[in-house]
């Protein structure tokens, strides 16, 4: 008869992965430490190779404990999918907890209104929120630290389900100073070199601006990158060139009171797509597509 490696064995070896220390891993599992010490000695021996080496300082993974871990939180988040399941039997899916994540071009200009909305219709759901970059976000979603994201598409999901809930236009903003030398329509060949400023590339912004506007020239990019929206809008604002901007930004007012002139950019309807991106093993379907029609009200 094959035996299996339990989830709680799992839990104990990546919560002791993330802790290297075997008493904090053991209080963050609510368990004494030979509990967790046997129940990793256990999993390496259903696994029959060593998955950390130990001194009297310091723990090291072998390559063999870091796939352990890998594979073993897309498990802990599928058994938690499963356990889901269960809610579906109470009827009512928009209830308890939603952990949600989303990137920084966004979330600053559509979490405050989905928060309210969704505590105005369904009062009896909670939405935890967390705000990162795409990157870091779709690995804490495969390893279920999160239920739902909202990203900038298209992007590499890899294998998880997604739903587009709108489309978000971009922009192109100019002090009023810098506007009185360039004509409109904007044309990049009219536009100094380095003249064009875009995010740093962790933002995925900056591929969907590029790509949407038809910005083929790289020798019009700046080479300097801004960490946010908001020091964008303040170095163009100073003269020193042009950027993207997406519409629900200035919506929410990113260039009030700033000496800018917003105008088209090259490239036919640029835009960027915003969708929900979950596990396709998650139990909370119908969840997300009642959150997605608020998405799509709020757009």
């Amino acid at each position: 008869m094959n035996k299996w490696p339990s989830l709680k064995q799992l839990h104990y070896f990546i919560t002791l992965h993330e802790t290297r220390h075997f008493g904090d891993a053991a209080e963050k599992c609510f368990v004494s430490q030979s509990t967790l010490s046997k129940g990793i000695q256990n999993l390496e021996e259903l696994i029959g190779c060593p998955l950390y080496e130990r001194d009297k300082k310091t723990l090291v993974f072998t390559p063999i404990g870091e796939k352990v871990v890998e594979q073993g939180r897309e498990l802990l988040a599928k058994g938690q999918d499963l356990i889901e399941l269960g809610s579906l039997c109470q009827g009512d899916a928009m209830q308890g907890q939603l952990r949600v994540g989303c990137i920084p071009t966004i979330a600053p200009f559509l979490l405050c209104d989905l928060v309210q909305e969704v505590n105005q219709t369904y009062p009896q759901l909670t939405l935890l929120l967390r705000e990162d970059t795409t990157t870091n976000l779709l690995a804490a979603l495969r390893q279920g630290q999160l239920d739902v994201l909202i990203l900038a598409l298209p992007v590499d999901i890899g294998g998880m389900e997604s739903l587009i809930v709108g489309h978000d236009p971009f922009k192109m903003v100019i002090s009023k100073d810098q506007a009185r030398s360039i004509s409109t329509p904007i044309h990049y060949d009219d536009l100094p070199d380095e003249y064009v400023f875009l995010l740093e590339k962790e933002h995925c912004l900056t591929d969907h601006a590029v790509s949407a506007c038809k910005l083929t020239k790289k020798e019009k990019i700046n080479p300097f990158t801004a960490t946010s929206l908001h020091t964008l809008v303040q170095m163009v604002a100073n003269g020193l060139g042009t950027t993207f901007i997406p519409q629900m930004a200035i919506k929410h007012g990113l260039l009030d009171n700033q000496n800018l002139v917003v105008v088209e950019p090259p490239g036919q309807e640029a835009s960027r797509a915003i969708g929900l991106v979950w596990r396709p093993s998650s139990s909370r379907l119908q969840a997300f597509h009642q959150l997605a029609d608020i998405v799509k009200h709020i757009l």
